[in-house]
């Protein structure tokens, strides 16, 4: 039977059991110039792929830890939500801390690979985040 705690998402009801009841924050990786790269990149999306990644993204927030379909590792400490929309495959990376989840870079797919570019970027921002600390 579901409680007033639980939450129902596009994958199904997330029981939220006693040790897990708070949601995680997002927050967006800033730069050391106060730029706001997956802010900005959402703000260019249609509304409709918005509304979809702000979907994922909500239910990540109430389930994280996830895994796969909704989000896989990297690299210590780097992890993807993935998520489609009309133009192709979203893919937004992120990291975890005290109880928030970073969202360092955002684009899309165009094919199955994940381009090694998209990788490195999220990598630097990753250690950037780490040594400044700016979210």
């Amino acid at each position: 039977m579901k409680s007033k705690r639980d939450q129902s998402t596009k994958y199904g009801t997330l029981v939220l059991r006693k040790e897990s009841r708070s949601i995680h924050k997002v927050l967006f990786y800033r730069t050391a110039s106060g730029q706001e790269p997956v802010r900005d990149w959402l703000k260019q999306l249609d509304p409709a792929s918005r509304k979809r990644i702000g979907e994922d993204l909500y239910t990540l927030q109430l389930g994280w830890p996830a895994g796969m379909p909704l989000a896989r590792k990297l690299a210590p400490d780097l992890w993807e939500l993935g998520g489609h929309i009309q133009n192709g495959i979203v893919r937004i990376m992120f990291t975890e801390e005290k109880k928030a989840l970073i969202l360092l870079h955002g684009f899309i797919k165009k094919s199955q690979k994940l381009p090694a570019s998209e990788l490195d970027l999220a990598k630097a921002r990753l250690a950037s985040f780490r040594i400044g600390g700016q979210s």
